[in-house]
């Protein structure tokens, strides 16, 4: 009996485990706010990045407001290799990222382990 038990509880692990790295996830998407003739938009860091897709406008200066709000090491950074930009997120605090707007695509970045990832799309 404790062989099934366990043979269940391994099962659904790995279904678990397949479902979270292989699964389709809803991707929370935000437009940055256009006051003037800058942009800018909040990106909370907790778990991951929400909304992890941002949308910007093309040839705006933009800025990035990203608050780490997790205390893991994982995301005490964020990398944009398109732009070279390697920041440190402190915890709690707010940190101001400038995008270069003036090339339209879609531009991704990653925490400093590259697990957790995001997109800018300038259009």
């Amino acid at each position: 009996m404790i062989k099934i038990i366990v043979s269940i509880i391994g099962l659904t692990m790995i279904g678990f485990i397949i479902w979270w790295f292989f699964g389709k996830h809803e991707v929370e998407e935000g437009a940055a706010d256009v006051t003037g003739h800058q942009q800018s938009i909040d990106v909370e860091v907790k778990g991951g990045y929400s909304p992890e897709v941002v949308v910007l406008k093309q040839g705006v200066p933009a800025t990035l407001n990203f608050t780490r709000k997790d205390p893991s090491s994982c995301l005490d950074r964020v990398v944009f290799p398109d732009f070279g930009i390697n920041q440190a997120l402190p915890q709690d605090e707010t940190k101001k990222v400038q995008i270069d707007t003036s090339k339209a695509g879609e531009y991704e970045w990653a925490c400093g382990m590259d697990m957790f990832h995001g997109k800018v799309v300038i259009k």
